[in-house]
């Protein structure tokens, strides 16, 4: 699997998890930049989002990553 099939995999799994935790993300997705070179290096781009839902985030990550 190729750098590009293997990060839209991740962000695919990554969408899911974050779903069953009543998160979402609209803006998720790949940075097209980043995967246009030949020695190409894919970066997951998260987006932005509301309080609401960094919130959410918040609350489905573990106690000790989200007090770092």
């Amino acid at each position: 699997m190729g750098n590009l099939e293997e990060a839209e995999a991740v962000v695919a799994q990554l969408r899911t998890a974050l779903a069953r935790a009543g998160v979402t993300l609209p803006s998720l997705g790949l940075d097209p930049v980043s995967y246009a070179g030949e020695d190409a290096r894919v970066l997951v781009d998260l987006g932005r989002c509301n309080i609401e839902t960094a919130r959410r985030m918040v609350a489905a990550l573990p106690k000790e990553a989200a007090d770092r």
